[in-house]
């Protein structure tokens, strides 16, 4: 039963995802959303690639502060990412089967210890920059929306659950949660526990040092990454500009947090699909801006979601050297030989 969920749950989830932006389009008129589309013209290619970048780079520096010790190059960090970003997109492991392909891809620079340790860390600080983010833009969304409006609620819940998740997601990390899983899965015969303890529990002591030593790094990279995620108002702000209508940054800003917190409630679901869309749908139309204009910024999203993972791998695709890693790094972790099987 549990082998069908995991074959069959994400086709299933994707075909519903389409079914529901088919549906979208369908409502809103396919010739409205068209015009739309094509009333960006050229402009598209700016839409797609500017914002976006400075998001990567804002995110990428992000990442680069937990590693201060290790001098990894700003190039391989970047690319790493967008690898790993694109695995996330394109895998149905809940958007982190790409974190320990970044770690791996640092391999010549860092521990594979330190790097899955880093990217553990970095994805709390990811979600802490959004709870930044959702926190400045609720004010500003009261100014536009009664406090009680369906939307708002949905959006103080999130809220409440970002911050739990983050805090679960510290607590979890100073515990030694990767040492502990792997004891217990040894203790059931699915893993080999004396193969992999030494390297989990490596990753479980750089963790504990970084939360105890090094919370200026950590400060560092949550508000870079909420300034990551602020960025992506600038891609919301040309769309409606360059499609005539009368927005602000400000309202940029409140849509940019409040699709951010759909995203991370719909993280099961691959990429989003359906309910990321019908998110904008609803989160336009309530500022003013119409369902149409949601949904062409949804899919204009989407557009630029495939272009930068195809982007990540092009880049994965053409590597064909192995990363070298100090015969005495600490915690060099005994899976290497299986991630260099997957890769």
């Amino acid at each position: 039963m549990t082998e069908t969920l995991v074959r069959w749950g994400r086709p299933a989830l994707v075909l519903a995802g389409l079914a529901v932006i088919g549906y979208l389009c369908y409502q809103i008129g396919p010739a409205v959303v068209w015009e739309s589309i094509r009333a960006l013209g050229w402009r598209l290619v700016v839409v797609v690639v500017g914002p976006f970048s400075l998001a990567v780079i804002l995110d990428t520096l992000g990442w680069a502060v937990l590693l201060t010790d290790r001098r990894v190059p700003f190039t391989v960090l970047l690319r790493a990412r967008l690898a790993g970003e694109a695995v996330n997109l394109i895998t149905p492991t809940a958007s982190i089967g790409g974190e320990p392909l970044k770690a791996y891809l640092i391999r010549p620079y860092a521990p594979l210890s330190e790097g899955l340790g880093s990217v553990v860390v970095d994805k709390t600080t990811v979600v802490a920059g959004q709870v930044l983010l959702l926190l400045g833009a609720l004010p500003l969304a009261a100014t536009r929306l009664p406090i009680l409006h369906p939307l708002m609620l949905v959006m103080g819940a999130i809220l409440v659950g970002q911050l739990v998740a983050v805090g679960g997601f510290v607590v979890v990390q100073t515990l030694g949660v990767f040492g502990g899983a792997g004891r217990i899965l040894g203790r059931l015969g699915r893993a080999p526990a004396a193969r992999y303890q030494k390297g989990l529990n490596a990753v479980d002591g750089w963790l504990a040092r970084f939360y105890r030593e090094r919370r200026g790094p950590l400060l560092g990279s949550t508000l870079l990454h909420a300034a990551a995620w602020a960025a992506g108002a600038l891609e919301i702000y040309l769309v409606l500009l360059f499609l005539d209508h009368r927005a602000s940054l400000t309202d940029s800003l409140v849509i940019e947090a409040f699709g951010s917190a759909v995203k991370f409630a719909s993280f099961i679901v691959p990429a989003s699909l359906g309910v990321l869309d019908g998110g904008y749908v609803a989160i336009f139309a309530a500022l003013g801006f119409g369902s149409a204009a949601g949904l062409s910024y949804s899919l204009v999203r989407r557009l630029r979601e495939v272009l930068w993972a195809a982007i990540g791998l092009l880049w994965l695709g053409t590597r064909r050297d192995r990363p070298w890693i100090p015969a005495d790094a600490e915690g060099d972790l005994a899976v290497n030989a299986e991630v260099g099987r997957a890769e």
